[in-house]
């Protein structure tokens, strides 16, 4: 039940303080929507006219925070100073929220969005009586997307080629989190992991780890589960012999978490290759992925090997700061876009 004794806003968090706008901040609104790198894929145009930020921050002047049956902009202020926005609107009966968020380019970067996002998440979940939040995204923009994941939201699906934007037709990528989500995200462990292992596939829990996801975003850098299965059930054949796969389970403090997968060594490519690696999402930033590798390389240490390699797609949230860490050094080839990188497993400490 929605908290009536408080007032939705202001919103503080240990950066920021979630306000209203008011007419003050015109200018600053003004000047950041005319940022062609903001307005890029986002619903106005750059430039953005004074003109229309004083027009809506007096339209909504009589709001004091989200209102069934309108959308209200919400102001994000660091030390004083406007750096961006949360949009939230709720529907007619209160029970769904939609939000969209803004950011001044010289503030990203830092995790300021996600905070004020799960800040206005929160609220609404606690205060307001929501029941479910959701969010569009344009597919393009990784970036935002990033944010509602790491705020929990579920990606829901995509509806193709529906917003119109600067008369070119676009997807639309839907995310969302309902409260029991949202309790359950809050809940989740998030403290460094005490105990890795790495566990044989079999029949009885196999449904477990093929219900294992990575965030949306990520799965430009590691292929879903059924994929895995599909590529260890029906290996492809590369130099004339085809890959034999060495699949495990990973464990941690009891619980599967995540799936590793190798293809071993063949009379034409005699070194082993990291083929998958994939930490579901609730439980990643735990140590889980290095201390599953470090015992990864233990196995191949036992029998003999003496490297290991790997290739990885670039881009902002992919694998690559992790694998560098771990010892791999990239071998200068690129396979069909992604760097391979190669790691030496008697010299390597990891």
């Amino acid at each position: 039940m929605a908290d009536s004794s408080t007032a939705f806003l202001p919103v503080a968090t240990d950066r920021l303080r979630i306000r209203t706008l008011v007419p003050a901040d015109a200018e600053a609104f003004a000047a950041y929507r005319s940022d062609p790198d903001v307005a890029r894929y986002q619903s106005w145009s750059a430039p953005y006219p004074l003109a229309s930020a004083r027009q809506l921050i007096d339209g909504q002047s009589q709001l004091d925070g989200p209102t069934a049956g309108e959308w209200v902009q919400l102001a994000i202020e660091a030390d004083g100073v406007l750096v961006g926005d949360v949009a939230v609107g709720l529907s007619g009966d209160g029970h769904t929220a939609t939000i969209g968020y803004t950011l001044v380019p010289a503030h990203q970067g830092k995790g300021l969005a996600t905070e004020a996002v799960a800040a206005v998440v929160d609220r609404l979940f606690e205060h307001s009586g929501v029941h479910r939040v959701e969010a569009s995204v344009d597919p393009r923009n990784i970036a935002s997307a990033r944010i509602v994941e790491q705020v929990g939201f579920d990606f829901e699906g995509t509806a193709v080629s529906s917003v119109l934007a600067d008369g070119e037709w676009t997807d639309d990528d839907r995310y969302a989190l309902t409260a029991d989500a949202h309790a359950a995200w809050g809940q989740r462990v998030r403290t460094a992991v005490k105990e890795v292992h790495l566990r044989e596939v079999t029949a009885g829990n196999a449904r477990a780890l093929l219900a294992l996801r990575t965030h949306r975003t990520q799965q430009r850098f590691v292929a879903p589960m059924a994929a895995s299965f599909a590529n260890a059930l029906a290996p492809e054949v590369v130099h004339g012999a085809a890959l034999v796969p060495w699949l495990r389970g990973i464990e941690a403090d009891g619980e599967l978490v995540g799936f590793v997968m190798i293809a071993e060594g063949t009379p034409t490519s005699p070194e082993p290759y990291l083929w998958r690696l994939l930490i579901d999402r609730r439980h990643q930033r735990r140590g889980i992925g290095s201390a599953a590798l470090r015992l990864l390389f233990e196995c191949l240490r036992a029998e003999g090997h003496r490297a290991l390699n790997v290739s990885w797609v670039p881009g902002p949230g992919g694998p690559a700061p992790m694998y560098l860490a771990m010892g791999f050094a990239p071998t200068g080839e690129i396979d069909e876009d992604e760097i391979v990188a190669r790691l030496d497993l008697q010299g390597s400490h990891g």
